[in-house]
């Protein structure tokens, strides 16, 4: 898809009518399976932010002892 420059959390998010049109080719032309691709990308996307935001969350606290469960020693 286009715009593939650098973007902030900020910025707008364009889509434009190409990018809309390529979605709909890729699924051969059947809208139903462009909505069930997006909506199937958008659940992967949020369960790896999920993932990320655990992972990272523990990272913040390194240092502080090892979460509950986990067997690792406090530092």
């Amino acid at each position: 898809m286009t715009g593939a420059a650098k973007a902030g959390l900020s910025d707008p998010i364009e889509v434009s009518e190409e990018d809309i049109d390529e979605a709909i080719a890729v699924c051969d032309g059947d809208l139903r399976a462009t909505i069930r691709a997006l909506m199937v990308e958008h659940i992967f996307l949020e369960r790896l932010l999920a993932i990320a935001r655990q992972e990272a969350s523990w990272g913040y606290v390194r240092g502080k002892g090892a979460p509950r469960g986990s067997g690792g020693a406090a530092r």
